[in-house]
């Protein structure tokens, strides 16, 4: 069995106005500011992949809405903390120097204690480590550890604090042991049926839907066996379910998906045909995409849809209009009440897998890249023309190739997605995203 690595997950706890949002976006940087101008995709500053030194982790902004009670902010912070210690690997607790140590942060540093995630106390706000150093040592009445001195806004010892946290990557999960059963996602907003599709799935109720705190996410990971051969389901259903605010529903939904479709190979979006795709789908449809994960759309209730002979049809194109940004995506329509068409989606999980592993050899890649751009001629602009010189494939999970042309900028986005249509033709990929890399080379003398 062999061992790859993982990206670590990285939460950010702590109590509103702290400043978790200013350090999220010291270390997101400005990539996270800038929408993509994708369609259906809204980007919610809630995680963001961060690369310190030579280490990558993808960082959690648990931070939900302000509440107007302190009762409310408390058990806001507990829903946080809750969230954290499900999916995190390790934990930054923040707390505020200025204001000082309050009752609600020991309450919450308990929980946190209880959880035995690693968790590293920050202390923001420490714009003058001449001024504010005393003032620090007052944290560790919280019991967690050694308080790390921070000016989100100044940028003052984030150095340090990643250090930190980074030590307890080694000891977490940078290294996991790698199996070949190919690991599924099952995502969807909260009852479209995802732990009715896995009871189906596994013939039993294994998945209790509980309000009991401190679910983990291990119970979620179900080794499932099907036509002789094993799948891992990673299930976002199964965790506690939050009673709270609508908003931070879809925030706490948001946070379990980025941490399942992280460890997955194939992602299955599971909606409610009576619904149709609404808003929220296209966001977590968003998350898998922006990973390069493979990817089914499973229409769940069917059974109960009344049909004519264009219902399919119509169904299909609203789908593929909400969801423009991934033509790619397999569509199914199943009920995983009755369990019709439940065998067809392992079919159609070892088809996605197979695309998103498939390597195509550079010869026939660049005849075919000739052929497009003879049939359509490359942009232009000020007189000069794009050149494509050489195209190759140079990984798979998802296809990646590199693109080398004259200049960068004539390689439009609409041109390609031109090219990448024409692979597809010839190719399939169906089910998987591809990614291009547009790199320049001086012109050939």
């Amino acid at each position: 069995m062999s061992t790859k690595k993982r990206k670590p997950i990285v939460a950010v706890v702590g109590r509103p106005n702290v400043g978790k949002s200013t350090l999220f976006n010291a270390l997101a940087g400005e990539r996270i500011a800038i929408v993509q101008d994708t369609p259906g995709i809204t980007r919610d500053r809630i995680y963001a992949d961060i690369t310190w030194l030579d280490m990558a982790f993808t960082l959690i902004d648990t931070g939900g809405i302000e509440p107007e009670s302190d009762d409310v902010i408390l058990s806001q912070m507990r829903e946080q903390a809750q969230i954290a210690m499900d999916t995190a690997d390790v934990i930054i607790f923040m707390v505020d120097v200025k204001q000082g140590l309050v009752d609600d942060d020991m309450k919450v540093a308990d929980m946190l204690r209880r959880s035995r995630k690693p968790v590293v106390l920050v202390v923001n706000k420490v714009d003058s480590f001449d001024k504010f150093l005393n003032d620090t040592y007052e944290f560790y009445n919280l019991g967690i550890g050694d308080p790390i001195p921070v000016s989100a806004a100044n940028r003052l010892g984030i150095g340090d604090m990643l250090d930190e946290v980074a030590k307890h990557f080694d000891k977490t999960m940078t290294e996991i042991e790698e199996d070949d059963r190919p690991r599924v996602a099952i995502i969807g907003k909260p009852n479209v049926g995802k732990s009715s599709l896995i009871n189906k799935i596994i013939g039993e109720q294994r998945l209790i839907v509980s309000d009991i705190a401190g679910t983990t996410r291990d119970a979620i990971d179900t080794p499932v066996k099907a036509n002789g051969k094993e799948y891992i389901f990673i299930d976002t259903a199964g965790l506690r379910r939050k009673k709270n605010i609508k908003e931070d529903l879809e925030k706490y939904m948001i946070v379990r998906t980025v941490s399942a479709v992280e460890r997955a190979d194939v992602v299955v979006l599971l909606i409610d045909a009576d619904e149709g795709v609404t808003e929220q789908d296209a966001k977590i449809a968003g998350i898998a995409h922006e990973r390069g994960k493979g990817f089914i759309i499973a229409v769940n209730k069917w059974d109960l849809v009344e049909k004519d002979n264009h219902t399919v049809n119509e169904f299909t194109k609203k789908v593929r209009s909400t969801l423009s940004f991934m033509p790619y995506a397999e569509i199914m329509f199943i009920s995983a009440l009755t369990g019709q068409r439940v065998p067809k989606l392992f079919e159609t999980i070892d088809a996605v897998i197979e695309n998103s592993t498939l390597r195509v050899q550079t010869g026939v890649l660049n005849e075919i890249v000739a052929q497009a751009t003879a049939m359509q001629q490359p942009p232009t602009d000020k007189g000069k023309r794009l050149k494509i010189y050489y195209v190759t494939q140079v990984s798979v999970k998802p296809p990646t190739f590199v693109v080398f042309v004259n200049e960068k900028y004539l390689m439009h986005f609409s041109y390609t997605r031109y090219i990448e249509n024409q692979i597809r033709e010839s190719f399939g990929f169906r089910g998987t995203p591809l990614k291009f890399i547009i790199k320049e080379r001086k012109e050939e003398s």
